[in-house]
């Protein structure tokens, strides 16, 4: 089964005001998860959220340090919440013939909640990275886990063999 690993908005200018652990954690979740898949020949994509870049602010727009980014990773730009929306990244899952959709990053109620919805309307099966989500409302991660399909690290680890 081939797997494509969203990493969505894990940017510079949507974490501001997060707090530094919460950060850290999620994207140690990520890096390993990142790291299983490149090391498995599956994709890493980023999504990168570019409403309201300007030449002026650009820098602020890339990816955190916390989070690793490999050349052979894809980044895919978008300005709305759904990162399916007026993108080509269903053209890339199904050029890589993605059927299993993680998703990871940030924010969980908003761009990862409706990239889940956006993968499952077009025949993905989308589950989201336990601890793997960001928000800056505390609350909203239950939440966001309740009634959708998680995936814990080990898993992924397991379904690759």
């Amino acid at each position: 089964m081939k797997i494509g690993f969203l990493i969505i908005d894990m940017q510079t200018i949507h974490l501001e005001g997060l707090d530094k652990q919460k950060i850290e954690r999620a994207s140690e979740y990520i890096n390993y998860v990142s790291d299983t898949l490149r090391s498995n020949h599956q994709l890493v994509i980023h999504i990168h959220d570019i409403e309201g870049m300007t030449e002026s602010n650009r820098d602020v727009f890339d990816t955190v340090p916390e989070i690793q980014v490999q050349d052979t990773d894809i980044i895919v730009s978008k300005e709305s919440s759904n990162a399916f929306w007026q993108t080509e990244l269903e053209q890339v899952l199904l050029k890589h013939e993605v059927e299993l959709v993680i998703l990871a990053g940030f924010a969980a109620e908003q761009c990862v909640l409706f990239t889940y919805n956006g993968a499952s309307e077009r025949g993905f099966k989308p589950v989201i990275l336990q601890n793997g989500i960001l928000s800056k409302h505390h609350d909203v991660i239950t939440s966001t886990y309740r009634d959708r399909n998680l995936i814990s690290h080990p898993v992924i680890k397991y379904l690759l063999n």
